[in-house]
């Protein structure tokens, strides 16, 4: 099932690129926000698995992606990607979804259940929660800046193969097809980032305290997807989590890094169940 693509104008008139996978409308749509400088594509292979029955919607935030890149960073900062999201959900008529966050898109379902309540009807985090270990960002954030401006697509799949945490990719296939979502060919003919590497910069802010965005998911269901050896959600964060809401799932993932696919047979396996209890 291929993709719709859609350029949404924000508030502001910046233009956002969106992807709709369009399969069925029957259900509650899933609302897909990758990670800080991931975009829409991440979500393929999961609205090929869910999208028969829902709407399954992604989108590139600014300056990653198809998205419009601009000269003021702060325009890429959170608070502006969430007011995105909301503009993406306005001109796109969703008025209830599921959210599906992995890691910085994570942090984003948290602050949509704070800033509209009424539209987030539950929550998956991917490997992600209201306290970022800072060994984890920091190597977030060294990866960010980095423009490799590598000479071809094995290039892209060794250097990812090198510095990116255990993933469940078993195929050089897999590989390929990362490093497809990850790097694009310029016009010097070399392969760069799909995101503006400034973005970098704005990791080096402190860290508010998250815990109230958690809290305010207080009324959804919520499922966490954990990759046991990651560097980003640490185990004792999970332990404060699950103490915080005992009936949240938890679906922890041996030996994977930040952050789960998805389609990891237990995780695959508890989003199925997870969202069969919303119509």
């Amino acid at each position: 099932m291929g993709a719709l693509t859609h350029r949404v104008s924000a508030t502001d008139g910046l233009s956002l690129m969106v992807r709709e996978w369009a399969g069925g409308d029957s259900r509650m749509p899933l609302l897909c926000l990758p990670g800080l400088v991931r975009t829409s594509g991440d979500f393929a292979a999961f609205a090929a698995r869910h999208g028969s029955k829902r709407r399954v919607i992604s989108l590139d935030y600014a300056g990653r992606g198809g998205s419009t890149r601009v000269r003021d960073i702060t325009r890429y900062g959170p608070e502006a990607c969430l007011r995105d999201v909301l503009d993406v959900c306005a001109a796109l008529h969703i008025p209830h979804a599921i959210a599906i966050g992995t890691s910085f898109g994570g942090l984003l379902s948290m602050g949509l259940a704070a800033a509209r309540p009424g539209l987030i009807r539950g929550v998956v985090l991917n490997d992600i929660g209201p306290e970022v270990a800072p060994t984890g960002a920091a190597i977030i954030r060294d990866f960010v800046a980095t423009d490799p401006a590598l000479a071809n697509e094995q290039d892209c799949v060794d250097w990812l193969r090198a510095r990116l945490p255990p993933l469940s990719l078993a195929t050089d296939e897999d590989w390929f097809g990362m490093a497809a979502l990850t790097y694009t060919k310029g016009d010097d003919g070399r392969f760069h980032p799909l995101w503006d590497t400034r973005i970098a910069k704005l990791l080096d802010a402190p860290t508010p305290d998250l815990w109230p965005l958690f809290g305010a998911m207080a009324a959804v269901p919520v499922l966490l997807a954990w990759g046991e050896v990651s560097t980003v959600l640490r185990p004792e964060t999970v332990a404060r989590m699950r103490a915080a809401r005992p009936d949240m799932t938890v679906v922890p993932v041996p030996g994977i890094g930040h952050a789960p696919t998805l389609a990891e047979p237990e995780v695959a396996a508890a989003l199925d169940r997870f969202l069969a209890e919303f119509p």
